[in-house]
């Protein structure tokens, strides 16, 4: 018989109180995955013989009267984290070798109780915002089969919204978390850079990539990331800790709120979808409805972008680097390992001098203002195929007028939560995004809560996943 599909909160609190063993939510998530695995093809990875023992373990130690977090919870985390026993593939094709041990984020994971079921899928080395390759097939949307679920976290999204899980792991570089959760209806929080440890790297694509969480509710990703949080000796970003979880139970204070539909980067053509135009300014009346002044003003981003882009290919470089045979990896990305190389050196060095003098630029807005308010992505949902056969530019140009809105605060490396929007008429979800400066993930949870309780989104689900398109 299947169990009552449950939220991470509820699931631990179920366990801790002896209404459900672990081997049974495992068992449960477990054939999900097989189920859905023909047509979403969330996983790269499946731990299932693994995850049995250890959420035998983990009923032995709850018997004994043993308490964590997440204590026999199944949980599935995005496959550019290590996980002991198994590779990181990272997207790309090859036979990459079993990883030694696991990367600090899942060891925190392991250690507050929680059973990692799987690695989820992502495009290679997450450059796209479409989870789609040739190492492991397509990752569909629970919502539209026909629809991507976005990326670079796509497979760790597509595994919380179809419930496969109840909360994951993804990681944002260019808003990899934020943009999957407005196209599946999920809440994700991208924190500050360090909150979760990238180690074993010191920093995760020269700083602009961090790990965070995807849920269904905000309680939900503020527990993950609670759990997941902290730092390793080795990492370069060590940030004090806030407290998520209690500010999730909290009303915010009247804030003020700017509004902004103004892309950072002016280099390609800008459109926004007037239904997702439409759909921010919704969110917007719920949060003037709430109490809040929202007010239209524009951050002033300045050449943001010129900084991005030698971060990013750097990081590409630095993991193409290490595919067991790079002939398989996508032409595309072997270009932008190329670039990666020639924007090294005085490139890298000028982008990374330039972040402190965009941080006093763009921070300027919160002098007047608590919150920025934007969508997430500029259009629904792209039909599964949208980036195939495309020249690298023309991918980068798809991409930037699909997703502009997001990977400005991976150059800060502030704090950002993803929120659900409402829905196109065709049932494609929408998402805006609560974005804050440095150490904000308090406010922000708090006022995302608050949106939650307003506009309940978790009460709305995917259909079953039967067939693709």
């Amino acid at each position: 018989m299947r169990l009552i599909v449950r939220g991470l909160s509820d699931q631990a609190k179920a366990l801790a109180d002896g209404d459900v063993t672990s081997r049974a939510l495992v068992e449960e998530a477990l054939g999900r995955i097989e189920e859905t695995q023909p047509v979403l093809n969330a996983f790269r990875r499946v731990r299932a013989e693994a995850a049995l023992a250890e959420a035998d373990a983990a009923d032995r130690r709850l018997v004994a009267g043993e308490r964590a977090p997440l204590l026999g919870v199944p949980l599935a985390v995005k496959d550019d984290m290590d996980v002991a026993g198994e590779p990181t593939a990272f997207g790309c094709p090859g036979a990459f070798p079993p990883r030694d041990a696991d990367s600090e984020a899942v060891r925190r994971l392991r250690a507050a109780g929680a059973v990692i079921v799987g690695k989820t899928n992502t495009p290679e080395l997450g450059q796209w915002p479409v989870t789609e390759g040739p190492a492991f097939g397509v990752t569909r949307n629970p919502w539209s089969p026909g629809h991507t679920p976005g990326g670079s976290s796509g497979g760790s999204a597509a595994a919380v919204a179809a419930g496969l899980v109840p909360a994951a792991l993804g990681s944002d570089g260019a808003g990899s978390l934020r943009i999957p959760a407005a196209w599946t209806n999920l809440v994700a929080i991208k924190p500050q850079r360090g909150r979760i440890s990238t180690w074993p790297e010191p920093e995760a694509f020269r700083g602009i990539t961090c790990h965070g969480p995807l849920a269904r509710t905000v309680a939900d990703a503020a527990l993950l990331l609670h759990a997941a949080s902290g730092s390793h000796a080795g990492d370069l970003h060590r940030p004090r800790p806030v407290d998520v979880v209690g500010a999730a139970g909290r009303e915010p204070r009247r804030l003020r709120i700017a509004l902004s539909f103004r892309p950072a980067y002016a280099a390609a053509h800008q459109w926004l979808d007037p239904v997702v135009r439409s759909a921010t300014l919704r969110v917007a009346d719920r949060l003037a409805a709430l109490g809040h002044e929202v007010i239209e003003e524009d951050p002033r981003y300045g050449p943001i972008g010129l900084t991005f882009l030698p971060r990013s290919m750097a990081g590409i470089r630095d993991w193409a680097l290490r595919a067991p045979d790079p002939r398989l990896l996508d032409p595309r990305t072997r270009t932008n390992a190329r670039n990666g190389l020639l924007l090294g050196g005085p490139a890298q060095r000028a982008a990374r001098a330039a972040e402190g003098p965009l941080r006093h630029r763009v921070g300027e807005l919160f002098g007047r203002y608590d919150v920025l308010l934007t969508p997430t992505n500029a259009v629904p949902p792209l039909p599964v195929g949208a980036l195939d056969g495309l020249s690298g530019w023309r991918t980068d140009m798809t991409m930037i007028a699909a997703c502009p809105y997001a990977w400005p605060w991976n150059v800060l490396g502030w704090p950002g939560v993803a929120v659900p929007a409402g829905f196109t008429a065709e049932g494609l979800p929408m998402g805006a995004q609560l974005l804050g400066p440095e150490a904000s993930e308090p406010l922000l949870v708090s006022l995302a809560a608050q949106l939650e309780s307003d506009l309940k989104w978790h009460e709305r689900r995917p259909g079953p996943v039967n067939r693709a398109p």
